[in-house]
């Protein structure tokens, strides 16, 4: 596949965070699809990316990226940029985060095989988004 095929690749498993429906993470990745950025306790794989959209990814209430910049070669795409959304709340990182509006950076790497993505990676600066939400939380909590 060429890079820009893989850049298409990416934006669309970019497009389902928040959707309803999933059923397009079967076309887009491999089936022993790496993804490192699962908590531990999810199931390796395909299927612990499918949990994560489901549930957790679900409430980031992701509005998109603010800007975006994407770097494509070969079997390699990386994304940086600021997203955010509104955090419709509950536990993020073992903070229970009330719900309110967030913009954070973010980096996501994705390496792809034959047209699929194979291994997923993420940056995120969960830490601002933390703040931002815990305007109330005094700060030594935070420290």
């Amino acid at each position: 596949m060429t890079a820009e095929a893989n850049r298409v690749i990416v934006k669309r498993f970019d497009a389902l965070m928040g959707s309803d429906d999933l059923s397009p993470l079967d076309e887009l990745c491999t089936p022993d699809m790496v993804n490192h950025s699962l908590a531990p306790d999810r199931p390796a794989g395909l299927e612990g990316t499918r949990q994560f959209l489901a549930s957790t990814g679900r409430g980031f209430g992701d509005s998109g990226w603010s800007s975006l910049f994407v770097v494509a070669e070969g079997d390699l795409v990386v994304q940086y940029g600021v997203r955010g959304g509104h955090w419709r709340g509950g536990n993020l990182l073992g903070f229970d985060l009330p719900a309110g509006t967030y913009s954070r950076d973010a980096a996501f790497m994705y390496r792809l095989v034959e047209g699929r993505i194979a291994e997923r990676w993420a940056v995120r600066d969960d830490l601002t988004m933390i703040r931002q939400l815990s305007a109330g939380t005094p700060r030594s909590l935070l420290r």
